[in-house]
């Protein structure tokens, strides 16, 4: 029986592939046809690390998330009529060389879904070299964390698991955005401090 070469499996994780247009431009939710979006303007920002405290160039990061209201643009929210018709709800963004990734967005207001009440939140989905699949976590707004409530927060037992799921404000800086709050919201793929993920 005559031997043949079988081709080389594919090397299977994700990226980097994506063209620099398929980031560019996306970070700033706040605006939408020529609208300003209605209630507090915030920036979120934060570094994207592997295991060992290493950064991760040219992880993709997206966020989704509802309006100040609590209304998510989306046909399938209940209340997809009365979303902000200046907020957009989503953004990409691509890490630099620290690994680190920002947002221009506005602060969510609590909604609802089939779960339920939500405590204010965004949703996060990270692309990265080295992963097999997406990730998918939230971050929350809301502190001190043992105090909110959430059924997806309530899924995550471990009380420093879940103080990793917050976005923390920063003190004002110099060289920061004049009169915008920062949130920083740091994101671990793996290891021993690595942020707590869920199935989509």
């Amino acid at each position: 029986m005559p031997h043949h070469l079988l081709p080389t499996s594919p090397y299977c994780t994700i990226g980097p592939f994506f063209p620099g247009q398929f980031v560019s431009g996306c970070e700033d939710l706040t605006s939408f046809q020529g609208r300003a979006a209605r209630g507090q303007h915030i920036m979120l920002s934060g570094r994207v690390f592997e295991e060992g405290n290493r950064p991760i160039l040219n992880a993709i990061v997206e966020i989704w998330q509802p309006d100040s209201n609590g209304v998510f643009r989306h046909p399938l929210d209940p209340r997809f009529a009365e979303a902000d018709p200046g907020f957009f709800g989503w953004g990409r963004a691509r890490t630099d060389a620290d690994g680190r990734y920002s947002f221009r967005t506005i602060l969510p207001g609590p909604s609802r879904d089939q779960l339920g009440a939500r405590a204010p939140h965004a949703n996060v989905m990270i692309l990265a070299i080295g992963l097999t699949r997406r990730l998918v976590t939230t971050v929350f707004f809301d502190d001190p964390a043992a105090s909110v409530h959430d059924p997806v927060l309530d899924c995550i037992p471990d009380p420093t698991a879940r103080a990793r799921m917050f976005a923390r404000r920063q003190p004002a800086t110099a060289d920061g955005p004049v009169n915008l709050p920062v949130f920083r919201y740091d994101i671990v793929t793996r290891g021993e401090l690595e942020t707590p993920f869920f199935l989509d």
